[in-house]
């Protein structure tokens, strides 16, 4: 695991002019998507192509490893769909299907993140086995709280993502994906600390922001003396 993240961190870094230069053409096109007014109408006939992978309701699959994106907060969405069209951020189906689907202009983004976030957020449908949930609760108190929230709920204006509810295993897989150099839009202090967890850490942390519940401060018991 050590050399993977080693091999990772070379790469990434050997990649630095190239994400910058990504980086900054997705800045001018999250800002001029978050400028537009969006169409909701239009939003919503652009999600039927979303919906057959992450449900008509856009609560994701635990089958295939589709997010939850119902509810998810408009500029996160955004920052997501520029990301995957400036190769921010890798899944060969996302890109395909922003491609296929006329997803490159920013009016489209707009309307469609504006559409998805306004979805009724749901409860995850996939957790994990229970085991490590309060070792979980304890490492998100330490190391994620500070930016995702108390109750996991992220911050809209800040474009960090609400985790809470979120499918156990596509958790697990990110956090993977951000250490081992596949998730090229986390930023290098993300990935630091990411890098510091063990096993059991990731386990933990993924199975407690999958029965996360924003409306509910599940950390106060982790908080009192």
């Amino acid at each position: 695991m050590q050399r993977l993240r080693r091999i990772a961190w070379v790469c990434a870094v050997a990649m630095l002019p190239l994400a910058a230069t990504a980086a900054s053409v997705a800045q001018r096109e999250f800002a001029e998507a978050t400028r537009l007014k969006p169409d909701i109408e239009h939003g919503r006939q652009l999600f039927q192509t979303c919906a057959k992978c992450h449900g008509p309701k856009g609560g994701g699959s635990r089958d295939i490893g589709t997010p939850q994106i119902a509810g998810q907060y408009f500029r996160v969405l955004v920052k997501q769909l520029v990301d995957y069209q400036n190769d921010r951020r890798w899944d060969i189906r996302m890109e395909a299907i922003i491609k296929q689907h006329n997803l490159m202009e920013a009016q489209a983004i707009a309307d469609i993140a504006t559409y998805v976030s306004e979805l009724e957020w749901q409860p995850a449908g996939s957790i994990g086995d229970g085991e490590l949930v309060a070792h979980g609760a304890q490492v998100y108190l330490q190391r994620c709280q500070s930016c995702h929230g108390a109750t996991a709920e992220g911050a809209a204006e800040k474009r960090v993502p609400r985790l809470a509810g979120q499918h156990y295993g596509y958790v697990l897989r990110e956090m993977h994906d951000a250490v081992e150099g596949r998730r090229p839009n986390f930023s290098l202090k993300h990935i630091r600390l990411l890098q510091k967890l063990d096993r059991d850490d990731f386990v933990g942390l993924a199975d407690f922001l999958s029965r996360a519940d924003p409306a509910r401060d599940v950390l106060q018991k982790q908080r009192s003396p």
